[in-house]
Order: structure tokens, then C-alpha cells, then sequence
């Protein structure tokens, strides 16, 4: 339990605890929980307020507001148990004396009967830091995330002096309560009560609201970009087995499935030839399991001075655990880390990073579930693939002939065309060794040929378009080749 280890970190007279969150309404709650339960006395700072007795004492003002080291001398100068609960003074660490005060705290005497918690939306400077021992308030649990949604309904039914139906399902309620997390408990409050505003109802409609809004809170700059999710399984044609795969696993993060006695799935690493389909199935699985997908951009993680690539993606990996629960995906995981199984000319940065990731793969117990695209396995080091990176890995070869009519209906259904007006069997003949993204890009042709000549578009314009076209099969027919038979008896079929 959270709170037992801050009141262990008390009683071991700790001078100096430090808490970094950007919940600090729960963090104040979770410090006067624990206080109160050891019947000590507890004051708090800000420079707004200065330092007053807390609740459930009647408020008194100790230190007035503004200048901190009143305050901290306050705290240095008790002779009797009490526990100071100051707020955001990391910017007023890079005070020489405020920094030199810290250290004077830090080795102050074991006969000290007071304790320091200092709690910062943002990191403490590097000195400052080597003060104190952290403690991870953590985010709200489900049955936390459960009680902010059910006093957010009650709110809002006072507020409008009318009942909140909810319709929903133990399985909704549950993916609602996913969605949720991540956030603090006023972020979460605040979209169900916008959820339920208009129509005084919370219902299946609104999980998609409560993901877009979501979507839009993360908003990230960096590593991490935000994708939007609007792909159904059924609008990618084959993949059977694979879709099979994630159908089974789609409910792995709920409360259900670890009581059950299941761990959530970790990832998937996709294997193919280049435009079958394998950035589109990082959209799918984000869609279908209602939610949030960030993309990793591989690209950007290399800097150039010492030390900030790594940094950059251990801030990467971070954000995207307090984000959870997410999918997220790196596409053409290749190009990051394939020095790293060679002998690279830049100085190790490249097994360094890897092995950074592939630590966090092993350790991490937050859902996120994992994507990685590649589209040449040979480049990748050896203990990327392993059991236990990955639950699975498969291989996406070019569609057969039966799911090259599929995905000749799915396009030219967003295309507004009715498929029984076009010869969908001539077309799939004709496209054999086609991807989906030369199949969809040979529609494409064909319409603006219709266009240009004030035609109907009709199946000849397609083939047509097709006859011109030489498929990447033909291109890079030996590599593609190769991938086959590396992939034959190490991967399984995504079809």
C-alpha cells in the first residue's frame, strides 16, 4: 500500500521526503491520511499561504506568506513531532540560500523530531534531489478512478437538480474506468461531468467522448505524438489470425482478467513487407480497445550532445506511463536501435538506448500495450525477439487473392462506389503480388483518369492503372524473398 510506505519513510526518520506529481489534491490528501493515522501534527507552506496548521486542526498561521525561509527555519527550529508538508519550491531551489538551508535540514541532527515532505508538480534540481528520498504517490487505482466517476455523477445531479441515468455495463463501466487513467481525479471528474452535461446521461456513446477528450489532453510534444484512432478491424481486409489474436486479448487490462488470474498483454512486434497493413493494425488495436494510441517517432530520439538521447527516451517511456493506459506504437523500430546488434561508429549511444528499452519492456507493470513495426528483421539485435519482449510476433505477407476482393470493397466503399457495379474478380486476378497500399493507390489512379476524361469510373480505368504499375514485389522480389523465408518457420501468419 501507498500509504504504508510514506508512513515507513516517516517513522525511519527521514529528513527530507520529496513527492513529484502533477496531483497535488491527492498528494495533500495522501500526506494528512497518513499523518492523521500516526497522531501527529501537520503544517503546510506555500508562498501564497505560508505555513498553517493543517486539518483537522483549526487553521493557524505559523510563518506569513511569501519569503520560504521564515519557514524553513520554523521547521529546522522544532522540538517536537510534527510532519511540514511544503509545496512547489523547485524554483526556489536555485536560491543559494534556500539550496544551502536544504542541506543544513538534510544533515541536521538524528535526534530530530520533525519531518520535511516537499511536493512538486516538477522535478527538484539534480542537487536538491540527492537530499531527499522520493515517494511515488502514484495515480488513482480503478476502485479510486471508480469512486471519482460515481461522486462526479452525484455532483452533477445536484448541479442540475435532475437524475444521471447511466447506462452502461460492468465491461463499459470498466473501460470507461481504463480510459480514465492517467488522469488526476479533478482531470476525471471534470470529463465525465462534460459527458453527461447535454443529455444528463452516461452511456455507451460517451466512451468515445471521454477518449477524444482524453486524446486531446494528450497532446505531446517530443518522442511521443498523438494519433487519431479511427480504424475498425473490418476496414482492413485479411489479417485473420492476427485480428483472432487481439479479439482474444482485447479485455486483458480489465480488473476482471487479473482476478481471473491473467497478466495484461505486453505487445506485438509486426513483420512485413512495407504497405501491407502494419501501421494501419497499431490504429486498429487502439480503436477497438477504446484506447488512446502514441505514436514513438524513432527519428527524434538521437540528439547530439552527450547523454540527452537516452534521457530523451526514458522521458518518452515515462510520459507514456502516466498516460496510461495506452497503446503505443514505434514504427520502423529498425532505424532506432539496428546498430545495436553491430558494430556502430557512434559510441555505444546505440546499445545503450536499446538496452535502456528493453529493460523498460522487461520491467514496466503499467498497461501500455506495445506495437513495433519492422520492416527487415535482419537489421534488429537478437533480444528484441525473444519470449517474453513480446507476446507475439507476426509476419504480414502480401493479401492472397480472396483478401485482395476485400480490400478492393473496403476502398471503394470510402470511395462512395457500390462494389457490384466493378468486376472485383478481375481485379484481385490482376493484382496479384499487390499490396493493400498499391491496390488502394491503383483505385485512386483510376478515378482521377475517369475524372479527367468526364468518365463513370468503372473496373477498366482500374486495371488500367494496375497495368502500370510495378508492384513492390517485382521491385525488391529478393528481398521480399528472403523475408519469406526468414519469417516461415520464426513468425506466425497474420493471415
Amino acid at each position: 500500500m501507498k500509504k504504508d510506505e510514506l508512513e515507513l519513510l516517516i517513522r525511519a526518520k527521514n529528513p527530507i521526503i520529496s513527492i513529484e506529481t502533477p496531483d497535488e489534491p491527492r498528494a495533500v490528501r495522501v500526506v494528512r491520511e497518513v499523518v492523521g493515522k500516526m497522531s501527529r501534527p501537520l503544517a503546510e507552506w506555500s508562498v501564497t499561504e505560508g505555513l498553517v496548521t493543517a486539518p483537522p486542526a483549526a487553521r493557524s498561521e505559523l510563518v506569513k506568506p511569501g519569503a520560504i525561509l521564515p519557514a524553513l527555519r520554523y521547521v529546522r527550529d522544532s522540538s517536537y513531532p510534527i510532519v511540514y508538508l511544503f509545496k512547489d519550491i523547485s524554483p526556489l531551489c536555485a536560491d543559494a540560500q534556500v539550496a544551502r538551508f536544504l542541506r543544513d535540514l538534510y544533515f541536521s541532527p538524528d535526534s530530530r523530531l520533525w519531518t520535511l515532505i516537499l511536493v512538486d508538480s516538477r522535478g527538484l534540481p539534480p542537487d536538491s534531489r540527492r537530499l531527499t528520498v522520493p515517494f511515488d504517490v502514484g495515480w488513482p487505482d480503478e476502485e479510486e478512478m471508480k469512486q471519482v466517476v460515481q461522486e462526479a455523477l452525484s455532483r452533477a445531479a445536484d448541479q442540475n437538480m435532475t437524475e444521471i441515468s447511466v447506462k452502461l455495463s460492468g465491461r463499459q463501466m470498466d473501460q470507461l474506468v481504463q480510459m480514465l487513467r492517467g488522469l488526476t481525479a479533478s482531470e476525471a471528474s471534470r470529463l465525465v461531468a462534460a459527458a453527461v452535461h447535454d443529455d444528463k446521461l452516461l452511456d455507451a456513446n460517451d466512451l468515445n467522448r471521454v477518449m477524444d477528450a482524453k486524446r486531446n489532453r494528450l497532446s505531446t510534444q517530443g518522442c511521443l505524438e498523438t494519433m487519431v484512432a479511427d480504424i475498425a478491424p473490418e476496414d482492413i481486409g485479411g489479417l485473420a489470425n492476427l485480428k483472432k489474436w487481439l479479439n482474444q486479448r482485447r479485455g486483458g487490462f480489465s480488473p476482471a482478467a487479473r482476478k481471473f488470474g491473467l497478466d495484461p498483454p505486453r505487445g506485438i512486434l509486426l513483420l512485413g513487407v512495407q504497405g501491407c497493413g502494419k501501421s494501419l493494425c497499431a490504429k486498429v488495436v487502439a480503436s477497438a480497445w477504446k484506447m488512446p494510441l502514441l505514436r514513438m517517432d524513432p527519428g527524434v530520439l538521437y540528439q547530439k550532445f552527450i547523454g540527452e538521447s537516452e534521457a530523451r527516451l526514458r522521458e518518452a517511456l515515462a510520459q507514456a506511463e502516466s498516460l496510461a493506459p495506452v497503446v503505443l506504437w514505434i514504427d520502423e523500430i529498425e532505424k532506432a536501435f539496428a546498430s545495436a546488434g553491430s558494430n556502430s561508429a557512434d559510441g555505444g549511444l546505440s546499445q545503450r538506448m536499446f538496452g535502456t528499452l528493453l529493460s523498460w519492456m522487461q520491467d514496466h507493470r503499467h498497461p501500455i500495450f506495445m506495437i513495433a513495426t519492422a520492416n527487415n528483421i535482419s537489421d534488429l539485435p537478437p533480444e528484441l525477439m525473444r519470449k517474453g519482449r513480446f507476446d507475439e510476433i507476426f509476419f504480414i505477407d502480401l493479401p492472397r487473392e480472396r483478401y485482395r476482393k476485400t480490400i478492393f470493397t473496403i476502398h471503394l466503399r470510402r470511395r462512395g462506389r457500390d462494389k457490384e457495379q466493378f468486376d472485383l474478380d478481375r481485379l484481385s486476378k490482376a493484382t496479384e503480388g499487390f499490396t493493400g497500399a498499391e491496390i488502394e493507390q491503383a483505385i485512386l489512379s483510376g478515378m482521377y483518369a475517369a475524372y479527367a476524361e468526364s468518365e463513370e469510373f468503372a473496373t477498366e480505368h482500374i486495371l488500367e492503372a494496375i497495368e502500370k504499375t510495378r508492384p513492390l514485389s517485382v521491385v525488391m522480389h529478393e528481398s521480399i524473398q528472403s523475408l519469406r523465408v526468414w519469417a516461415a518457420n520464426r513468425c506466425v501468419p497474420a493471415d
